[in-house]
């Protein structure tokens, strides 16, 4: 009995709830006003695709537009979305879908209010231009590379006249009137491709093909302003002008591009909003509205409508849905309620617009599992059809499809016309060629310099003596005697006639240095003595020799985003071996200069590169049976430079000192008489190696950036 009178008591809350749900909704619709109805509409959209790959997508309306849309460009998709003031959507659906070959993928049309929001899906950056006809408005879209000029004749690694591109006028900023920052800029030219999006705190503008005079390249301190932006930095990048704005706090930014205006504003977020970005950190996500629940073994259907009518929306359960729960939830999101529900009874929902569909889990997957069973179903009986795809950028046999062709697909590769030809269903054809699109993309080039710098500088200093005594007989009276050297000089020595370096008692003079031309300075010196006529001769010799140089080697080479070159120059030195017969036999050795680099252009514009720089030389080979020494410098490393900057990769600094003393014992130590007996030789040998490296991004036209 007690159990019948709980019953009823929550069949009587539940009504209770029900009614006073029904009376909130009567209540708000009477007190919300009723908005005005738009006075135009959007009655029909045609896409057209033409072989240049031009779009132009044509929307028929019932009557003139006063003003033409703001297109604003996004990234990540790349999109391009026109916001219709007082414009509603009468096509009768919210997707257009284009042609699987174009670069305009589909059209989304949204209605909120009065407005309505028309959003080109893309499958890269393109720019518009818009053109009104009475009540028809045509929305040309083209490629960014399309406006590059093309005429001009192009050489290599050498500067061509700037582009006929658009440029920035003024930057400005503003604080509008409910503390939002307004960022202002004004251009020399309309139809500018923008690309806006945010990278964190951060809010990224690119000004496609576009001049930076170099007064507005600066940086902008608007904190004073109390917005949510503190900084507004202004860069050149490539052929594009790169506008950073930093921001702080809880905001959303918004852009309208009119004309030849851009305007960035960025917004505070409000209580109530922050309130709802706080409930959906908090709540793990939830963001439905807050209700309470108390039931006691109540059926999960009559759970179900409680739900649907708190909610407003329409909660369809499979027959196989019943059983009964009890539960108590206090101020939880229903959307949180409603997992809860369904997770205790094993369910599950999928969402379709605002119905919800509530069926068994294992139900939920058979259904689905149906689906693809009938989907393959119909593949599998569906006509083939072959399509030729021709490839512009990537050789047909670097291109992949496994994976992506059907069990009764077949790929042919014809190298010679750089054409792949598929059959397939038209569901995997589609497929294909939307990968062929974003794969067969032109290539950026990169322009790679080193230079290999040498410096030698080598100092030597040699001094020596030649000391003797000999026989003065046939000289004459002279008692001294001065001349340039030694050499050549003849006297007697015991009876017989000799050359001056026989009768030398210490023979160390100055040595010439190794590969330079003549020999050391000398002076001789002749002295007699009176009594016993003997004549004592000694030659003073020094060298002193200051060597600099410089080796230079500068190679360059030119190759596509990540694809290895190298260039290399150098001979190729034959030498003989012997074979095992006795015979011999003839090889060559490679001592060549050589880069190999594989480069890697990143997002910000930056060059990531893998470098092996090699100089060999020849060396002095020890005989004809063996390979000749060659003498090596190589570096081989992995680093990232900036577009036209330039890196140090290697350095390499020898430096060799020799003192070398040949003496005569014990006399070679007298001071200052000692110098007679000894020779001295001093070397010092200084050898430095730089390796520089400067990439240079070339653009589409083959021009350096």
């Amino acid at each position: 009995m007690s159990r019948r009178i709980l019953l009823i008591k929550d069949m009587l809350n539940i009504i209770v709830v029900v009614l006073l749900i029904c009376f909130t909704h009567l209540v708000t619709a009477e007190e919300l006003p009723s908005e005005a109805k738009p006075s135009n509409n959007i009655r029909a959209i045609e896409i057209s695709t033409f072989l240049n790959g031009e779009v132009i997508a044509k929307l028929t309306l019932d009557r003139p537009l006063p003003t033409l849309p703001v297109g604003v460009a996004l990234s990540n998709p790349h999109r391009i979305y026109f916001d219709f003031q007082d414009v509603a959507n009468d096509l009768g659906r919210h997707v257009q879908e284009a042609a699987a070959e174009g670069d305009l993928r589909s059209i989304n049309i949204v209605q909120v209010g009065n407005r309505t929001r028309v959003v080109m899906n893309l499958s890269k950056l393109m720019r518009y231009e818009l053109h009104p006809q009475d009540n028809i408005l045509l929305i040309k879209l083209m490629s960014v590379a399309d406006n590059m000029a093309s005429d001009a004749v192009v050489r290599f690694a050498e500067e061509t006249p700037n582009r006929k591109m658009n440029s920035l006028r003024d930057i400005d900023f503003r604080r509008g009137p409910y503390g939002e920052g307004r960022v202002e800029v004004d251009l020399s030219k309309e139809g500018t491709s923008v690309d806006v999006q945010q990278q964190g705190e951060n809010i990224i503008v690119e000004f496609v093909d576009t001049l930076l005079p170099g007064s507005l390249k600066r940086r902008l301190d608007v904190v004073d302003f109390a917005t949510p932006v503190h900084t507004i930095e202004t860069s050149k990048k490539g052929d594009n002008v790169r506008m950073l704005v930093k921001a702080s706090g809880r905001w959303e930014h918004s852009a309208q591009h009119t004309g030849t205006r851009f305007v960035l504003e960025v917004r505070a977020l409000t209580e109530d909003e922050e309130e709802i970005a706080r409930k959906k950190r908090v709540d793990g996500g939830y963001t439905g509205e807050r209700l309470s629940l108390n039931f006691q073994d109540i059926e999960v259907r009559a759970v179900l409508q409680v739900i649907a009518d708190f909610t407003n929306l329409n909660i369809i359960a499979s027959d196989s849905v019943g059983g009964n729960l009890t539960l108590r939830l206090k101020d939880v999101p229903w959307d949180q309620a409603l997992d809860i529900v369904l997770q205790s009874q094993g369910l599950d929902k999928r969402k379709t617009g605002n119905v919800i569909f509530v069926a068994p889990s294992k139900e939920m997957a058979d259904r689905e599992l149906l689906d693809i069973e009938a989907k393959q179903q119909i593949s599998e009986l569906e006509p083939l059809r072959s399509e030729v795809f021709h490839l512009n950028h990537r050789r047909v046999n670097s291109m992949s499809f496994e994976g992506m062709l059907s069990k009764r697909g077949a790929v042919s590769l014809d190298e010679i016309s750089n054409t792949v030809t598929i059959t397939d269903i038209p569901s995997r054809l589609d497929e294909i060629r939307r990968r062929i699109q974003k794969l067969d993309a032109f290539q950026r080039q990169v322009m790679i310099e080193a230079r290999i710098v040498e410096a030698i500088e080598s100092f030597s200093r040699n001094l020596g003596a030649r000391f003797g005594v000999q026989n003065a007989t046939g000289v004459g009276d002279q008692r001294l005697g001065i001349s340039g050297s030694l050499t050549g000089s003849s006297a007697l020595a015991g009876g017989g006639s000799a050359s001056g370096a026989n009768n030398l008692n210490v023979n160390l003079p100055a040595a010439a240095a190794t590969g330079l031309l003549g020999g050391p300075a000398a002076l001789g010196l002749s002295l007699m003595k009176i009594n016993n006529g003997r004549l004592i001769n000694l030659e003073l010799s020094a060298l002193e020799t200051d060597r600099r140089g410089r080796v230079i080697a500068s190679p360059r080479v030119v190759t596509a985003h990540g694809i290895e070159a190298t260039i290399e120059q150098g001979d190729r030195v034959p030498y003989q071996q012997a074979t095992s017969s006795g015979a011999t036999s003839i090889r060559f050795m490679d001592a060549t200069l050589r880069l190999r680099v594989k480069p890697l252009i990143t997002h910000n514009g930056q060059i990531d590169m893998e470098l092996n720089v090699n100089q060999d030389k020849i060396g002095q080979a020890i005989n004809q049976f063996l390979p000749p020494p060659i003498n090596t410098k190589q570096v081989t490393t992995k680093v990232l430079v900036e577009n036209g900057g330039t890196v140090v990769i290697g350095g390499i600094f020898d430096r060799t000192e020799n003192e070398v003393v040949n003496k005569v014992p014990m006399l070679g130590d007298i001071p200052v008489l000692g110098n007679v007996f000894r020779n001295t030789a001093k070397v010092d040998e200084k050898r430095e190696l730089l390796i520089f490296v400067t990439p240079r991004i070339l653009s589409d036209s083959l021009n350096l950036q």
